[in-house]
């Protein structure tokens, strides 16, 4: 059985609720990555994409360099253990729709990864395509309108 610590990607870096949304968007392109995980200390909190940033930000008018990130972050996350098995994780995945799901250390519950569906693709092909069609599924909106 693979587990997620066989896949996920480690040394995440993460950014803080209290940042402004134009950082976490800095530290996005410097990194080249559409999600970072948000962690008060080491305590996962959220999540916060450029989709995000862009749906909940920048399309309200909100002044980026005066938006915290905790106001645009998904607080409601998914989060999953190293030691659980790839197959479990993208059951999970495609059950929620979701491409990324931040690691989390069992004993101590801080962030040690995070594992996309673009990790499960390259590490472990099994069940990626029924998950991508079940992710690529169009989803209600998240907040009404």
């Amino acid at each position: 059985m693979q587990t997620v610590a066989d896949v996920m990607t480690r040394n995440v870096t993460s950014v803080s609720p209290q940042e402004s949304v134009r950082r976490a968007a800095q530290v996005m392109d410097e990194i080249n990555v559409g999600a970072l995980p948000v962690c008060d200390g080491k305590k996962l909190v959220g999540i916060v994409t450029d989709r995000d940033i862009t749906v909940r930000s920048v399309s309200v008018g909100q002044n980026p360099d005066q938006t915290p990130v905790s106001e645009v972050m998904s607080g409601d996350l998914r989060w999953c253990f190293e030691d659980q098995s790839v197959d479990e994780v993208l059951q999970e995945m495609g059950d929620v729709q979701i491409r990324r799901v931040p690691v989390i250390d069992r004993k101590n519950h801080s962030l040690i990864g995070i594992v996309s569906l673009g990790d499960m693709a390259t590490k472990h092909s099994a069940g990626i395509t029924h998950t991508l069609e079940r992710i690529s599924t169009p989803a209600e909106p998240d907040r009404p309108h």
